[in-house]
């Protein structure tokens, strides 16, 4: 079981309840998709070690998962869409509670954000709306692609999404995890449905924030009869433009859909407000003090965070956790560098992020920092 031994006295290394579920400290692992579950999108060992490394976290939050073969738009990224999937997962799961961790895994749909080559007879992604991705292009299994304008889904269509969803939180259930997340953010297809910039539909789940809400309302309602609120939560990205995402209603759209997310007790609201990820630019970024007034639940910032400005968010009551994500993936043991004033791993070339080829290369053979005389093992 890891330990750490704590001379860093900051607000972010103290214990947090996320209501039945104590967390040893405050700092989350951030989703990351690594790309190392190969063409059967099947959990494997090395993703058990891979997490169970860093389970000095107070919380995972695993990399991106689909939750059907239609959500696919990301190579050798993980899925939780077959009963085997769901049994390959109970074995990293089971690494990280070994080492006295918890985990909750990310459920995804990349809706727009693929390319027919992911899919059975070269369909067509889907999309609330027919609006092409503006980018310069997709990664495939047919190698380097453009984006195609994605199909828009039919309103009966969308009743059949809602179950993949309730389906793969079941099979996270099954396999041990200590909840879910629904993944609403950076472009993908339950972002596309929130944001006027990419839902131009007329029918029930388009037009008015109170529509363009439904569909994400829908999913949770659904995941609900298999998980209790206080295990569920949400991610957002109010700010950001990846995935060619930002819409000038963005203040008006976030902050209606977190004050609909205050009425059920939800284990987090997780807040990507940081602006390293990129930034639309249409108006003043939404801060966590904004998302505060309207969500009265725990609230989790995100993205180019430092230890210190961490602390400064819990100390001023703007955040309860605060996610990591890139200084996660070269420092296995990033809590107990925090904890400990340790320095930081060099950040991971990018060429590493991404590649199921490499294996351990880039993934599991960062050094952890023992504080004996500052070598690294």
């Amino acid at each position: 079981m890891t330990k750490i031994s704590q001379t860093y006295p900051g607000a972010l290394l103290t214990p947090c309840k996320l209501h039945g579920l104590m967390l040893k400290n405050r700092i989350v692992m951030s989703p990351l998709t690594r790309s190392r579950a190969g063409a059967e999108r099947m959990p494997n060992p090395l993703m058990a070690k891979y997490y169970s490394q860093r389970a000095s976290a107070g919380l995972i939050i695993s990399e991106a998962t689909v939750v059907s073969k239609q959500g696919i738009g990301w190579l050798d990224s993980p899925g939780i869409y077959s009963d085997q999937q769901g049994e390959a997962w109970k074995m990293v799961v089971d690494a990280v509670h070994a080492e006295g961790g918890k985990m909750i895994l990310q459920l995804w749909h990349c809706g727009r954000a693929s390319h027919s080559s992911f899919h059975d007879n070269a369909q067509l992604p889907v999309a609330p709306s027919a609006v092409r991705l503006n980018g310069d292009h997709i990664h495939t299994p047919a190698g380097n692609q453009p984006y195609e304008t994605p199909r828009a889904l039919e309103t009966a269509e969308i009743p059949e999404i809602v179950e993949d969803y309730r389906s793969a939180a079941a099979r996270a259930l099954a396999a041990g995890f200590d909840g879910i997340e629904i993944h609403a953010a950076n472009g993908y297809l339950i972002d596309q449905f929130l944001q006027s910039r990419t839902n131009q539909r007329t029918d029930r789940y388009g037009g008015s924030p109170e529509n363009r809400y439904r569909f994400l309302d829908e999913i949770l309602n659904a995941v609900f009869t298999v998980w209790p609120t206080v295990r569920v939560g949400v991610h957002l990205a109010p700010n950001g433009n990846f995935n060619d995402m930002g819409s000038p209603d963005y203040r008006e759209t976030f902050l209606y859909v977190a004050g609909q997310l205050n009425r059920y007790q939800l284990a987090y609201l997780h807040v990507v407000d940081g602006l390293e990820f990129g930034f639309h630019g249409l108006g003043e970024p939404m801060t966590l003090a904004e998302f505060r007034v309207v969500f009265s639940g725990n609230l989790m910032g995100n993205c180019g965070y430092t230890r210190e400005k961490a602390d400064d968010a819990i100390r001023r009551g703007d955040a309860d956790l605060i996610s990591f994500g890139r200084p996660y993936i070269s420092n296995p043991d990033l809590a107990e560098r925090f904890a400990n004033g340790w320095p930081l791993n060099p950040p991971a070339d990018q060429r590493v992020w991404y590649s199921a080829s490499l294996g351990a290369v880039g993934y599991t053979d960062f050094p952890c920092y023992e504080n004996s005389g500052g070598d690294l093992k």
